[in-house]
């Protein structure tokens, strides 16, 4: 089980200092990724919560961690395909480049209306769209002369380069079936949501693994990477991924959340990251007292800590 750490994005305590230090220190306690989200804009009295109301661009924050940072793999979980797939593939072909080819990049459909009226694009017939996109993005990646021309993108011949080397992995996002097929038939792995329920990952898993198969993919080259809404809480808690006294996966105590990582192991997972933005006290908390919180867990959750 690889583990993970994202950075401050959400809220007060998103600044500079404390996101070059939540990235310096992982990298110290040997994480294997940091990890960014994507939020482009939140609609004036949308109830989906303090997390999504104020975040960093997902690509500038992973440039400027390529450059505090020498070793640990930068990703982004996800970024969503209502953007122009040209655009983000030279962007994320230039952050594989000057990162030395650190970088993870999750694609999602997107599920908030009001960000693709503002880009410009249609919500409907989002699971073949971002099929498309990420057709584009590889062929930008890996082709001499790149030329597409399909339902929703257009590309002249043209030259897109430089390359990345390494062709970053691309990991899908999405918890319905058809999204779930479609990271076994396409992508390089699958990156579950902050909504998803953990207790059932595994079946989740399996869905993906089938479908690699039937595509004459070998799936244990995917990766499954989790991310896990960790809220750290003191006092005693029932043991277990998903439940268990009425317990949210990934919320408790270190002991608790430790065991979680475990557990989930046993289901397929192969990574986890540990995200911070989505508990609530962290992101409408003054940034000290976040920072203090995320340090400590920093420490407790490290990859072999007891």
């Amino acid at each position: 089980m690889r583990v993970g750490f994202a950075v401050p994005q959400s809220g007060p305590w998103a600044t500079p200092e404390n996101i070059r230090r939540v990235a310096t220190r992982a990298e110290e306690l040997g994480y294997d990724e940091l990890w960014t989200f994507q939020r482009v804009l939140y609609p004036v009295g949308h109830p989906m919560g303090p997390t999504y109301r104020s975040v960093l661009d997902p690509v500038v924050t992973l440039s400027y961690l390529a450059g505090v940072t020498g070793e640990i793999r930068l990703g982004v979980a996800v970024i969503n395909a209502f953007v122009q797939p040209v655009v983000l593939a030279k962007q994320l072909a230039s952050l594989q480049i000057v990162s030395g080819g650190r970088l993870t990049a999750g694609v999602g459909l997107g599920w908030l209306r009001e960000e693709f009226e503002a880009a410009g694009v249609g919500f409907e017939r989002r699971g073949r769209r971002a099929e498309e996109f990420v057709e584009v993005l590889r062929k930008a990646w890996t082709d001499d002369v790149v030329e597409h021309r399909g339902e929703f993108f257009r590309v002249p011949p043209s030259h897109l380069d430089p390359r990345p080397r390494p062709v970053p992995p691309i990991l899908l996002g999405g918890g319905a079936e058809p999204a779930l097929r479609r990271a076994g038939q396409i992508g390089d792995g699958w990156v579950s949501s902050s909504r998803e329920d953990l207790a059932g990952i595994g079946p989740r898993v399996e869905v993906v693994k089938a479908a690699a198969r039937e595509a004459g993919r070998d799936p244990e080259a995917l990766r499954f990477v989790c991310r896990a809404v960790t809220r750290v809480r003191t006092g005693g808690a029932a043991n277990g991924a998903g439940g268990g006294e009425g317990r949210p996966s990934m919320t408790g105590t270190f002991d608790d959340i430790r065991r979680d990582v475990d557990v989930l192991a046993g289901r397929g997972v192969t990574e986890v990251f540990h995200d911070l933005n989505f508990d609530t006290e962290i992101v409408t908390s003054d940034a000290k007292g976040a920072m203090r919180r995320a340090e400590e867990a920093l420490e407790a959750l490290a990859p072999g800590a007891a």
